[in-house]
């Protein structure tokens, strides 16, 4: 699926949310929004404090942008590791969540993975966002354990299933 356009949720203003194939040029966006997550502070800070998502990551993966079409701002966005499928990013601006925008996300993660023919797609969760994976159908397999000083934290790991 290259795009789609949805309408905004809970009367998010700037109207319509198109989803499309992020670019290199969106590098620079999605970095901000990875490190300026507050769901990444205090003990969480270290994991994103130097992440970069880079051109070359946006060309390998699937990567896919929600943005305000009258707006052009980025609310939010994914990232579907192929092989095997695993959804590696998903972030929602701060001041998006709750709009619905994480919900829109994780649709058009199915779709894309239905048209590659994935029965499911793996996330090893941040342990705060279990919640709403389970909210939105995942249902959990297990624990990654911690791998420090990478990760300092055991986190939960489920499947989305796509059907």
């Amino acid at each position: 699926m290259r795009s789609s356009v949805t309408p905004s949720g809970r009367g998010e203003p700037g109207g319509p949310v198109r989803i499309r194939r992020a670019t290199a040029r969106d590098a620079r966006r999605l970095t901000r929004l990875v490190r300026s997550s507050r769901a990444y502070e205090g003990p969480y800070a270290p994991m994103v404090a130097g992440y970069r998502v880079g051109p070359d990551y946006i060309e390998t993966h699937a990567v896919h942008v929600a943005v305000q079409e009258a707006t052009q701002r980025v609310l939010g966005f994914y990232a579907l590791v192929l092989d095997p499928p695993e959804l590696d990013l998903l972030f929602v601006a701060d001041d998006a969540q709750g709009t619905g925008t994480g919900r829109l996300l994780i649709g058009h993660l199915r779709q894309e993975a239905a048209a590659r023919g994935l029965p499911g797609v793996r996330v090893v969760s941040h342990p705060p966002a279990e919640g709403f994976y389970l909210r939105v159908g995942a249902r959990r397999t297990g624990t990654v354990r911690a791998t420090p000083p990478a990760v300092m934290w055991d986190r939960p790991e489920l499947l989305l299933p796509v059907a």
